[in-house]
């Protein structure tokens, strides 16, 4: 079983579960037995062997991992700021210049997602930010949670991946080899992630055209005939509030991130050698750069996140909106908040080291690599596909890029326009997975920012997700093809074919919903 197809089944009957039984626990939780099981019968361990290696290796191990217990931190420090900000009435003071500012639903769904482009330093930040801040200005205006949390996710990974100071930007170039520099290759690689780009033109064009399709469509017309009538606004919430006690917040932990994240990549300890011999701090923005690809975002978060927490608290206390003691009463509120998502992230890491121990990414690379012969020109549409269903069945997207970009760096030669279009669609595809999956942790944490239940989100963006993904698909066929004609000639004539059969696409199905 362990190479093989087999290595895949436990994510596939996870998944298949999710959103069969609508249920995400227990799904989860079967997925791991039936991984812990196969790994049991391949290696001989018995039933000694099958527990130890779910709840040591797998369970536990993911749990006392480095990475995994910064990103828990992170969580909790954002549920508690989150918590804050409603205890301290920034949130329904944003509420309230949103009533005298915003005045429509198209309104509110714009504001929502350029706040989620504006928030582009990390997805899970983004996701708990955006989630938090837009809710109640979203309940009042009639747009479902569903509809909130597909514009949470969609300006969530997508935005990052694209974003060339990121948590993202600084995984994706840490995979390239050595001898190379990671974060040029990045982004040279940016105007060919299609599926980005293609997200978040969908996005606004499914707000200026007024129409759903899919499962969306369901909740968003159960909600038509409560528009201006639910609102979450805490009224209970402090009326000293004002909408600095939102923004400072949200501004202090963005730059507090940035500066934990380049703090790990070395830029506070990184010397220019003058020919005197003395040093001098070398501050200039390839430093910034280099520090944010050497980077090692759980800790930066983490840093950045704590600092963040604590400015918060004492400008709260100095304004005095919130005491101490207020202050403190916040923090089981915000880890009580996350402890849904921390579950179901725990659950969805165990299930990753199930079928890591099963040899599930060896088997997909192999797949790639018998693909690459005779298929030179169809390899980015190849990769896009390969990338996606790792992503999906894996639930993570940096797992992705780590397996298939050394791959694709090392089937084309440094100058071969299709190295930099193969690099862009495994990154497509894997944020493409990682959209779609329900054990995804991006995902997770879409659903929690919007307060909506995990597989009413997954089955609401799973036909939005696969529109976008067809459309990417094609588009990068047609790259393929043309990268011949040079780097920015394909790019010009891949943008405007998928841009045509996106909005074409769209507007056919606006006029199947009007007739319907």
């Amino acid at each position: 079983m362990i190479g093989t197809f087999w290595a895949l089944v436990p994510a596939i009957v996870a998944i298949a579960l999710a959103l069969w039984t609508k249920e995400v626990y227990s799904s989860l939780f079967i997925g791991i037995v039936i991984g812990g099981l196969f790994y049991a019968i391949e290696t001989a361990a018995g039933f000694p062997g099958f527990f130890n290696h779910i709840f040591n290796d797998g369970m536990i191990a993911q749990l006392s991992d480095s990475w995994n217990v910064g990103i828990l931190v992170f969580l909790v420090v954002l549920g508690i700021m989150v918590a804050l900000m409603n205890k301290a009435g920034g949130s329904a003071a944003f509420g309230r210049w949103a009533k005298k500012h915003i005045k429509t639903k198209v309104g509110a769904q714009v504001a929502t997602i350029v706040l989620g482009i504006f928030i582009f330093i990390d997805d899970y930040f983004n996701c708990l930010t955006v989630g938090s801040v837009m809710r109640p200005m979203t309940s009042k205006y009639g747009i479902s949670k569903e509809k909130l949390a597909y514009l949470i996710d969609s300006t969530a990974a997508p935005v990052c991946i694209i974003a060339p100071i990121s948590s993202w930007a600084a995984a994706v170039a840490g995979f390239v080899s050595e001898g190379e520099n990671g974060f040029t290759l990045f982004c040279k690689a940016i105007p060919f992630n299609f599926y980005a780009f293609f997200t978040i033109i969908m996005m606004f064009a499914l707000v200026f055209m007024k129409f759903e399709y899919g499962e969306m469509s369901k909740y968003e017309k159960a909600l038509e005939v409560m528009n201006n009538t639910a609102d979450d606004i805490d009224e209970e919430a402090n009326q000293k509030g004002k909408v600095i006690d939102l923004v400072f917040p949200i501004i202090v932990l963005i730059i507090m991130c940035i500066l934990g994240m380049i703090y790990t990549g070395g830029f506070f300890t990184k010397f220019n050698v003058l020919e005197d011999g003395t040093t001098e701090a070398n501050g200039n923005f390839l430093n910034i750069i280099s520090s944010f690809s050497d980077s090692d975002a759980s800790v930066g978060l983490v840093l950045g996140s704590f600092a963040a927490l604590i400015i918060t608290i004492i400008f709260y206390v100095c304004r005095k909106v919130l005491s101490f003691k207020g202050s403190m009463l916040c923090v089981p509120d915000g880890f009580k908040a996350m402890v849904p998502a921390i579950l179901i992230l725990t659950l969805a890491w165990t299930l990753k080291a199930m079928t890591d121990s099963l040899g599930a990414k060896e088997y997909v690379a192999g797949l790639v690599e018998g693909s690459a012969a005779g298929l030179k020109m169809m390899l980015p549409a190849i990769i896009f596909v390969v990338a996606c269903f790792l992503a999906f069945a894996t639930g993570t997207s940096w797992g992705t890029f780590g397996i298939l970009i050394p791959i694709c760096i090392a089937i084309f030669a440094p100058g071969n326009p299709l190295r930099i279009i193969s690099i862009s669609a495994c990154m497509a595809g894997a944020v493409c997975g990682d959209h779609c999956s329900p054990i995804s942790d991006t995902t997770i944490m879409a659903s929690a920012g919007a307060q909506c239940e995990h597989v009413k989100h997954v089955s609401t963006q799973l036909p939005y997700a696969i529109t976008v993904a067809v459309v990417t698909f094609l588009t990068y066929v047609v790259a393929g093809l043309t990268q011949g004609i040079g780097l920015i000639a394909s790019a010009v004539i891949s943008w405007m074919f998928g841009i045509v059969v996106l909005l074409g696409f769209l507007v056919f199905m606006r006029k199947r919903a009007s007739k319907k």
